[in-house]
């Protein structure tokens, strides 16, 4: 019974084993995930403005002195004028309780007037803190320099800074925030995707030529033949017989296709990080990799002599140095690996992710990586 019960549990990691190590198979996704519809995008605004009802974590006048100019053009704005004001001066005007900002947004491809967006407000001088101030109104700008959206309301700031004589203590970034729903959208953006238009262009976000093609013969399964035709690696057309766009579009979402990525190497030098994809393969090559260290340990001694010898007391430099090599591990990595293998191979190795990014950039100059290492 102890030898069944054995050999039982033999057979399940055996089978366990087998399945881990087939390839894995392509899930489907949607186009909806994959690709874009040309002509719908978002669209950036900016605008600038003042940051009122701060508790003296404004602008400094002397070194923000845009800021003293917009409360001066804002307030002759507003009927007030000071410019011809002799006892006015920017080192008279302390703006301890105001701030500039710089403010941005995202107008979306279907926003109409009457709605709202979200806007972040970011210190443009040297303010403390945005915490508690309130912003004046600022229109928002396209690219073009048209008005889209005009902004107000109170700061939403996810961090604060208290200081002492002594000490100061900051959390997150208290010069900037967000106004959840703080603009109204006064213009929508330019329509570039009309209902009746011949075709649709669909636009990969990541080009691959194999994606492409699947995309387009996924799309002609679906409608038939001749529907969808791959103009190149990144872009996909479909025409629109019926002059229907909308629910075209709503349709093509929903078409799903197995699509296929090139195999790279991500490596990030800063955090140590590595990533590789399923598609990474690697022939024959032995890897043999070992650490070198040097120690130097400096141990000055003083040097004195007898009481009548009649010399001087020196300092004599005594220099300990230290070389330990360790022992290289070599391991042979066998032709076309799998992720796991590779993976497994290089840790046998012992060596740390900086050390792994070595290693796989030699591989790379043998010529035995099948794949394409990418620096961040």
């Amino acid at each position: 019974m102890a030898i069944l019960k054995i050999n039982l549990k033999k057979l399940i990691s055996i089978l366990f084993l087998m399945l881990f190590m087939l390839p894995a198979a392509g899930t489907a996704e949607r186009i909806k995930d994959i690709a874009d519809i040309e002509g719908v995008r978002d669209n950036a605004l900016i605008g600038y403005g003042l940051v009122v009802g701060l508790n003296g974590t404004g602008d400094n006048s002397t070194n923000a002195r845009f800021s003293v100019f917009s409360i001066l053009s804002m307030l002759e704005k507003l009927g007030v004028s000071l410019r011809g004001n002799k006892d006015l001066s920017l080192a008279s005007t302390k703006p301890k309780n105001i701030a500039a900002v710089m403010v941005t947004g995202t107008l979306h491809p279907f926003a109409r007037p009457g709605q709202k967006l979200d806007v972040t407000v970011s210190s443009l001088g040297d303010a403390k803190s945005l915490r508690g101030g309130t912003l004046l109104v600022t229109p928002l700008l396209g690219g073009d320099g048209q008005i889209y959206a005009i902004a107000q309301g109170s700061i939403s700031i996810g961090g604060f800074t208290a200081s002492g004589k002594g000490a100061s203590l900051v959390k997150n970034h208290p010069t900037a925030g967000r106004i959840p729903n703080g603009a109204n959208i006064e213009k929508s953006a330019p329509d570039a995707l009309r209902n009746d238009q011949d075709e649709i262009t669909l636009n990969l976000r990541q080009a691959d030529f194999t994606t492409a093609k699947r995309m387009a013969n996924a799309i002609n399964s679906h409608f038939g033949d001749g529907m969808a035709h791959a103009l190149n690696a990144g872009s996909v057309t479909v025409e629109n017989p019926a002059s229907d766009a909308v629910s075209l579009i709503a349709e093509l979402e929903g078409i799903t296709l197995t699509t296929d990525h090139p195999a790279v190497v991500v490596m990030d030098e800063r955090t140590g990080t590595i990533v590789m994809g399923s598609e990474v393969r690697i022939d024959t090559v032995a890897v043999a990799h070992g650490n070198i260290s040097v120690s130097v340990t400096e141990t000055p001694q003083v040097s004195q002599p007898n009481a009548f010898a009649g010399g001087t007391t020196t300092t004599v430099n005594r220099t300990d140095l230290q070389v330990k090599e360790d022992k290289a591990k070599l391991v042979v990595l066998p032709k076309k690996v799998s992720l796991s293998d590779l993976v497994a191979a290089l840790n046998s190795v012992g060596a740390t992710p900086s050390d792994l990014i070595a290693v796989l950039q030699a591989i790379k100059a043998a010529g035995a990586l099948h794949a394409e290492l990418r620096v961040l």
